[in-house]
């Protein structure tokens, strides 16, 4: 029996609503925009932390990235007015496996350091030719990175003792030079030196924004070599002559002589031995003090010569975190907002339904109706407006979110727990902003509301 009255009731509430349709969605918007704000907002947050998440997993946790940096060279003018000794003061011999072993051994919490020393070149295989990246890289480097492998593996101690011609590619480098045959074991023509293949890289996806920002490589292009075959075999830099140096100037020289009348763009001589670093730290506690110590490490060691840089991208990741989660917090404010005035406009409606309804109301009363029977139908009207309410701002959120992701180039993620709680917010509106519209009606004198004009 209670069960067929809370159905009538629930019936009478529908019936209500749907009398009255178009009044019925104006007074939803509220509630659709707010929710539709809601799964919006969600979406952007998931989609903030999913590729907060990939760029860390890119970058390795507790990393912190040393890179080299070559001085501008000075003008005429900046030379004439540097004081006499002033050069000798910041001589520097530059980034070197020294460095790297330094920090190993004299910084706390190190748990090893990964040098890269690397070079644009032409490849040649299968009769394909390729521009890419040749890498000297230890096999901490695949770790600190993250690197899987889809065939193959690392580099043997042997490999790396001995400067074996030995090579890792990646996966875009064995698509276009091995698209036809196996590239394992085949050889690739990097510069003037050939090369074993011993290994393929999986698939990454690269993203340009953050390459930049965070050090972050294009792994898929990029052909890697043991370090110590790369300073044997390639280049050492720390082993250029003064003759090298000479003929570094002339060719500076000829360029200007050929036309070249920006000085501005003059490259500076690449003195390092290294071009960056990975130090990998065991506990991310540990990674500001680390940083501290090494950069008071590497400025004794450069005698104060401004040549290197200290990156720490998980710092970096976490300030950006903050940033989108502040941006969150006012997209939630601005969803709190819509809701709270769809709740209100629900209130005013009913309450406004109530005075148009008092005869009805009287008269239901007088036939024998409880005051729990005008409470749930002033209630389950309230309650189904405000739940088609959040089913179209379910959708419209939908929309959004896609939307934003398509225009404006921002990650988004729509979950099953942001829908849900869409859902529960609306329903939950009507049931708050309903009640007392609900009890208002269910207060009213049956005899004063059968006589009310």
């Amino acid at each position: 029996m209670e069960r067929e009255r809370i159905l009538f009731n629930l019936r009478n509430g529908w019936e209500a609503m749907n009398a009255n349709r178009f009044r019925a969605v104006l007074t939803s918007l509220g509630i659709i925009f707010g929710v539709a704000a809601v799964i919006a907002m969600l979406a952007i947050g998931n989609g903030a932390e999913r590729e907060i998440l990939q760029q860390i997993k890119q970058i390795g946790s507790n990393n912190i990235v040393i890179k080299a940096k070559i001085p501008e060279p000075k003008s005429e003018e900046e030379q004439r007015s540097s004081k006499p000794g002033q050069e000798n003061e910041r001589f520097s011999p530059g980034l070197s496996l020294a460095d790297a072993e330094n920090i190993t051994a004299s910084v706390p919490g190190v748990e090893y350091v990964s040098p890269q020393v690397e070079m644009e070149v032409q490849l040649y295989a299968n009769g394909q030719k390729l521009k890419a990246r040749l890498i000297g890289v230890d096999n901490r480097y695949f770790e600190a990175n993250n690197l899987e492998f889809a065939q193959g593996t690392g580099f043997s101690e042997s490999q790396q003792s001995r400067s074996l011609p030995v090579c890792v590619i990646g996966k875009g480098v064995q698509s276009r030079l091995f698209a036809n045959i196996e590239a394992m074991g085949n050889t690739l023509k990097a510069g003037d030196q050939h090369f074993t293949v011993g290994g393929v890289l999986d698939d990454r996806d690269f993203d340009e924004q953050a390459a930049g920002k965070l050090s972050i490589r294009n792994v898929n292009l990029e052909v890697y070599i043991p370090i110590r075959t790369f300073l044997v075999r390639v280049l050492n830099r720390s082993e250029v002559t003064q003759s090298d140096i000479k003929r570094f100037q002339e060719q500076q020289s000829m360029e200007e002589e050929e036309g070249t009348e920006d000085t501005d763009k003059k490259v500076a001589f690449n003195y390092h031995q290294i071009d960056r670093m990975v130090v990998h730290v065991k506990e991310s506690s540990a990674m500001e003090p680390a940083v501290e110590v090494i950069q008071k490490l590497l400025r004794r060691r450069h005698f104060n010569a401004e040549d290197y840089e200290v990156v720490v991208p998980e710092l970096l990741l976490k300030q950006e975190q903050k940033t989108k989660n502040l941006f969150n917090l006012v997209l939630a404010v601005i969803a709190g907002i819509s809701l709270l005035v769809g709740g209100i406009g629900i209130m005013n409606i009913m309450l406004a339904s109530v005075l148009e309804r008092i005869k009805e109301i009287g008269l239901r009363l007088a036939l024998g109706a409880r005051r729990e029977d005008i409470i749930q139908q002033f209630l389950a009207e309230a309650i189904v407006i405000s739940l088609s309410g959040g089913i179209l701002g379910i959708l419209l959120g939908v929309s959004f979110s896609y939307a934003i992701e398509y225009l404006a180039d921002i990650q988004t993620l729509v979950s099953p727990v942001s829908v849900v709680l869409s859902f529960a917010v609306s329903v939950s509106v009507g049931l708050i902003f309903g009640i007392y519209p609900a009890r208002k009606a269910s207060q009213q004198n049956p005899i004063e509301s059968l006589r009310y004009e």
